[in-house]
């Protein structure tokens, strides 16, 4: 509650607290290209192997990689774009730009930046755009 008080009056997150983010930003930052390389390794993956040759297997197998695979690239992008939200939240604390709603001009409440910390819009515009 604090946090929405204060906020109010406030333009823009202090410096400590950019830091605070930059922080936090970082770790999900090299956690998620962990996540996105080993993505890509399960994409790259060839399935099969001398084992695969029974044919009624094999192609069970091959059915099963090409889902595999599909899925894995999927994740794929999604990791990816994760981390370009990323990299573009640490571009908006470098601006100071980081935290405010793009829709209301408005602070981000820390507690949604903690769980979100590539939010550009506050929960109030996120809601109004479902409408």
């Amino acid at each position: 509650m604090e946090d929405n008080i204060n906020n109010q009056d406030r333009v823009r997150y202090t410096d400590e607290e950019l830091a605070e983010f930059k922080e936090l930003i970082l770790e999900r930052l090299a956690r998620a290209r962990e996540d996105l390389e080993m993505l890509n390794e399960n994409v790259s993956r060839s399935g099969n192997n001398a084992n695969d040759t029974a044919p009624t297997f094999k192609i069970l197998e091959e059915g099963s990689n090409v889902l595999s695979k599909e899925e894995n690239s999927q994740l794929a992008a999604r990791q990816y774009k994760y981390i370009q939200n990323l990299e573009n939240a640490l571009v908006r604390i470098e601006n100071k730009t980081y935290g405010v709603c793009r829709v209301t001009g408005k602070l981000i409440p820390k507690e949604r930046l903690r769980a979100v910390p590539h939010a550009t819009l506050s929960v109030e515009a996120k809601m109004g755009q479902k409408k």
